[in-house]
């Protein structure tokens, strides 16, 4: 593709679009400066930290953090897809809080909300962000957004040509919608945004990562706003797919989410030496590990840019995975279960590890916590767990929460209740509804070359979309465990931590089946929408 003059765009020319007016510090520069780091589809055994980490990838950094820092590891998330997990990260609150009109309409149509990519952050709403800069942080945030609302976006088809002029300066004023709407959301500083999962951002040949691109933003907020303190969200893309070399890894360096640069950039180690690199450490190139690696590289350059201005003493470094992954869409273990770091120089009291029960509800009070930040009464649904990092291990929670779709859950002690109720609608679906339904789906897979799950409109619902056989991102979960489309499930997680089990069928354990739905119904009685019998 010949890429014109006119068409090209410079990484200077996005940031100047993406700069707010920034509060004035009232306690001093002396408060940690924060990096929030998340990544987007991790695997378990991407993690060298971890027991799944048995075949080793090549992440020097991470690989620092976990050494030098403190693994979390029983660190949860209160709903496993993206949206509604970033939104809770960056509220503090649960996303069936959200005040989207699309999650709204669900509680009219069903009387129930069915938390999804529906639960949006909303202009002028309080968040983790918004506070901070109340409190004298500068506030920024680069990479993927997938849940502040932009509501002057205008989407650009997936088969335009972005080297056509006049889509080029829709997509500039795409990009200047969305860092205005991160603006709305409390950051002061925005750039390199990808609104969505790349294919879902606009021109198919623009539907690539570039980790360069993101990690230069986030290079320049630091530099900017080294004289602190200051709060980083650096959101990357990957290993979210696509992740095939020509898409993500070894795609056009040039390619973005706001258009074409006109040169690649040269911020992180050039990606030929990707598979150099693996080599050299034994390791096969494949794409997962090129694009951890990738991934990784960019958690070294703001190590790096933090250490050459004697920063690294006094800034917080949390490293999370939106989700777990090998139960995604679910609040089984493998999607709730998420083992998060957080790092500073010198480690914490309370060691490597970490076994106390936190939720990603605990990031925003946490955060607050260390910065010297106040809010409001009652404003979050987690608790800070920076008595956890300095050594006092007792008990954040008396019990965890999580909603997904159709499907609620509690955990307290050893036991894990989740309930599945469908509304009505669902299970009044004819035939032809069905038919329709995944017919639009798959039409929109084979547009982008998406793998196709079934093309059986019999096939069953999964726990969080009204697909037959289930959506993409659930796909590989759904009806996938033994009591998946059991009403009601009970499990013993020191006996049955993968959930093979499901004891609500045992009547010996009623008792049991009984207190677990009281504790679900306490946390149920205090968040919108109904949820059947259990909360009507």
């Amino acid at each position: 593709m010949k890429i014109t003059p006119i068409v090209l765009l410079t990484l200077a020319s996005v940031a100047s679009i993406c700069s707010f007016g920034r509060a004035e510090d009232p306690a001093g520069a002396r408060r940690p400066n924060i990096v929030f780091f998340i990544a987007d589809d991790m695997q378990p055994f991407m993690f060298n930290c971890l027991a799944e980490g048995q075949q080793p990838y090549l992440t020097p950094n991470l690989d620092r953090m976990a050494a030098e820092g403190t693994l979390m590891m029983e660190q949860y998330v209160s709903a496993p897809v993206c949206t509604p997990s970033r939104f809770t990260c960056l509220t503090g609150r649960y996303a069936s809080r959200s005040e989207s009109q699309r999650l709204k309409s669900t509680i009219i149509r069903d009387g129930q909300s069915v938390v999804g990519w529906n639960t949006m952050i909303l202009p002028g709403q309080v968040t983790l962000p918004s506070l901070l800069k109340r409190s004298g942080y500068k506030t920024g945030m680069v990479g993927k957004n997938h849940t502040i609302e932009a509501p002057g976006r205008k989407k650009i088809g997936y088969h335009e040509d972005p080297t056509d002029p006049a889509v080029h300066a829709r997509l500039r004023a795409d990009q200047k919608s969305l860092c205005d709407a991160m603006g709305r959301g409390g950051f002061d500083y925005a750039a390199a945004i990808y609104h969505n999962n790349p294919d879902g951002n606009g021109p198919r040949d623009l539907a690539v990562h570039n980790l360069d691109w993101i990690a230069q933003a986030g290079l320049t907020f630091i530099e900017e706003s080294k004289d602190g303190p200051f709060f980083l969200y650096f959101a990357a893309t990957v290993p979210h797919g696509p992740g095939d070399a020509a898409r993500s890894w070894n795609a056009d360096p040039r390619a973005t989410a706001a258009g074409f640069l006109d040169e690649p950039l040269q911020v992180l180690p050039p990606r030929r030496t990707i598979g150099q690199r693996l080599r050299k450490a034994g390791l096969p190139v494949d794409n997962q590990r090129a694009n951890v690696l990738w991934l990784d590289d960019a958690l070294g350059a703001l190590l790096d840019k933090l250490r050459e201005h004697g920063l690294e003493k006094n800034t917080l470094v949390f490293f999370f995975n939106d989700h777990g992954q090998r139960a995604k869409g679910t609040l089984y273990q493998g999607g709730v279960r998420n083992p998060s770091i957080v790092w500073r120089q010198g480690g914490f009291p309370c060691g490597a590890v970490s076994k106390v029960r936190i939720s990603n509800t605990d990031f925003a009070p946490t955060i607050l916590d260390f910065a010297a930040a106040t809010s409001p009464a009652d404003l979050f649904d987690g608790a800070s767990f920076r008595s956890v990092l300095e050594g006092r291990s007792e008990p954040i929670h008396d019990s965890l929460y999580f909603e997904m779709g159709y499907t609620r859950a509690v955990i307290k002690g050893k036991w894990k209740y989740l309930a599945l109720r469908y509304p009505k609608r669902a299970q009044r679906m004819s035939l032809q509804d069905r038919t329709e339904i995944l017919e639009k789906f798959n039409a929109k897979q084979r547009e982008h070359t998406k793998r196709i799950n079934t093309t059986d409109p019999t096939a069953p619902l999964s726990h969080i979309s009204l697909i037959p056989g289930g959506g993409g991102a659930e796909a590989a979960s759904t009806g996938k465990y033994p009591g998946y489309y059991d009403a009601d499930q009970l499990y013993d997680l020191t006996r049955d931590p993968n959930e093979r089990t499901n004891l609500a069928l045992d009547r010996k354990y009623a008792p049991v089946l009984e207190e677990m739905k009281r504790e679900l119904q306490q946390h149920l009685d205090g968040l919108p929408g109904g949820f059947a019998e259990l909360k009507q």
